[in-house]
């Protein structure tokens, strides 16, 4: 994990907000998850959907792991802009995978 967290610092083409999300969610270990709400309360940010759209552009998938960060009513949410299709079922394998 820390050759990955290097990687997030010292990247120039994403965002400081970015960093921070992106740092942040490597906090959470395999087989589990986490809200975006909550993933942007840890962060200091009061905007969920802020968080979704710096997931969106993770050019670190899945070593960055936004396939664990799902809707506060449980389900599954979007994965990478995506919220039906393939790109889905890609996220719940992902995340099955892990259990």
């Amino acid at each position: 994990m820390t050759d990955i967290r290097e990687k997030v610092i010292s990247c120039r083409e994403i965002t400081e907000f970015q960093k921070k999300v992106f740092l942040e969610l490597l906090k959470v270990p395999a087989g589990q998850t986490i809200s975006y709400g909550e993933l942007a309360r840890r962060i200091g940010c009061r905007c969920p959907q802020a968080v979704g759209q710096a997931l969106r552009k993770n050019p670190f998938a899945p070593d960055v792991p936004c396939h664990r960060v799902i809707r506060s009513d449980g389900k599954i949410g979007g994965y990478f802009g995506k919220t039906d299709g393939d790109m889905i079922e890609r996220k719940r394998k992902l995340l099955e995978s892990e259990q």
